[in-house]
């Protein structure tokens, strides 16, 4: 029981986790140990009080004894899998039998646990020892044969019926079928390395609500996702509620495909997308669509066509602008027009939106939030002439975007501050009307309510 008593030293404490192992095992060699209470209660009694311990604590009361080791297994419902023969010796089952979430990109990637050398994106990382090659780093031989895949995703479909969300990569129409035709519960799903007809294997999805899609990724892997394979996937799972595209190629008719099988689809995620000219006027037969985000695009739509063929989404509310390149008027324009309804608008470091390229958003009447970070090209009278033109506009965020000045404020756009119910202004460090506002209210409104929008 000496790992309990080092447990709440795990916060603020000068040692590390080793420290405090090592510890519970060499103190007091000679005392002999005290009588173990817990052994008076059920399996059932100590499960409900560990369920009621902070997840932090999971790990230390793991290690006390072997009996609370298995309890622990049973609490756990959500792995990432490091290595392939934790899944194929089957230890993963007896160990966590009631998963509901598990994710098997890395163990499916056969690379030198030695090498010293670390490759990241965004929530996963992988250890490497080979060359980069024309197609990435990770090429066909870096992973496992899409048979052992399957094998392993029919092993997962067996043991883990409830299961509600699995990350896999590679996997074929077989291992996907197994998941699909077991997994009745299956709420969401992340493929990476995916193909076009391996997404024949989810169209026994019915429950599905959450898809992501990576078909390539720069430096990492490249697959091909293209209007065959979004068809594919809106066909099969028509209740979609969010649906994430990266490095996806596809056009026109992937899109409407989407929009007119998958009718409850709220959300769409374009990242690094490779889209050809003329996809943005499909948007419009995603007639439920309420948010729209597009991240690293390098372009928006390469030929858009006539403003006239541009229907807008009419139940948008929210378009979210991430690390786009915003160069290309044309496409920018065109974007806009066809989210003329949307109420929010968020542009995050997006690179080349300068005046001209941001007037066309004054085609937006109804926006009543605007936020604005990282756009350096704007300047104030670019952001002025747009602003104005939002009567509706009800919260105003301004942050590094340095070419916007405090001093070339005009009174028209100082009368529209004093009505805003939530600002946030600081286009740059030197800012005075920022250090200005302290005290009257108005800074720390807006501090709570985007607070409160990120969470």
């Amino acid at each position: 029981m000496h790992h309990r008593s080092f447990s709440n030293t795990s916060s603020g404490s000068p040692y590390s986790e080793s420290d405090i192992l090592l510890a519970g095992f060499q103190s007091h060699p000679l005392v002999p140990p005290g009588p173990d209470y817990t052994s008076l209660l059920s399996d059932e009694i100590l499960l409900q009080v560990f369920s009621r311990l902070p997840i932090s604590q999971y790990i230390f009361n793991s290690l006390v004894c072997k009996r609370w080791l298995y309890l622990h297994g049973r609490l756990v419902r959500s792995v990432k899998l490091n290595e392939w023969w934790f899944l194929n010796s089957g230890r993963i089952f007896q160990r966590f039998p009631n998963l509901t979430e598990i994710g098997m990109v890395k163990a499916c990637i056969r690379m030198s646990r030695n090498s010293g050398i670390v490759l990241s994106y965004k929530n996963w990382s992988i250890d490497f020892g080979t060359e980069f090659s024309g197609k990435g780093f990770i090429g066909e031989n870096d992973l496992l044969p899409s048979d052992l895949i399957d094998c392993g995703m029919e092993m997962i479909a067996k043991w883990y019926p409830n299961l509600r969300r699995i990350v896999a990569i590679g996997p074929s129409e077989t291992g996907l079928l197994s998941i699909s035709n077991r997994c009745e519960t299956l709420q969401e799903l992340e493929l990476h390395c995916c193909g076009d007809f391996s997404l024949k294997g989810i169209s026994g999805c019915r429950n599905l609500q959450v898809v992501k899609l990576i078909g390539c990724i720069d430096g990492f892997y490249s697959s091909v996702v293209s209007d065959i394979g979004l068809t594919i996937l809106a066909q099969g799972c028509r209740r979609l509620v969010k649906l994430e595209l990266c490095g996806c190629e596809g056009s026109y008719d992937g899109i409407k495909a989407i929009g007119q099988c998958c009718q409850m689809l709220e959300e769409l995620t374009l990242s690094d997308h490779r889209m050809d000219g003329g996809w943005l006027s499909a948007l419009s037969f995603c007639g439920n669509l309420k948010t729209l985000r597009m991240q690293s695009c390098k372009f928006i739509d390469s030929s858009p066509g006539l403003d006239q063929h541009l229907r807008s989404c009419r139940a948008l509310e929210e378009l979210h602008l991430h690390k786009c390149q915003m160069q290309d008027k044309l496409g920018v324009k065109a974007l806009f027009l066809v989210c003329e309804a949307v109420r929010e608008i968020f542009f995050l470091n997006c690179w080349g939106l300068e005046d001209e390229v941001f007037g066309t958003a004054t085609v937006c009447r109804r926006v009543k939030l605007l936020s604005l970070e990282g756009c350096s090209a704007l300047t104030t009278g670019g952001f002025e002439a747009t602003v104005l033109n939002w009567k509706d506009l009800q919260r105003l965020r301004v942050i590094s975007c340095n070419k916007i000045k405090d001093n070339e404020v005009s009174p028209a756009l100082s009368s529209l501050f004093s009505v805003l119910k939530e600002l946030k202004w600081r286009p740059d460090s030197r800012s005075l009307l920022w250090s200005s506002l302290a005290g009257t209210g108005m800074r720390n409104k807006g501090g709570r309510f985007f607070k409160r929008m990120k969470g």
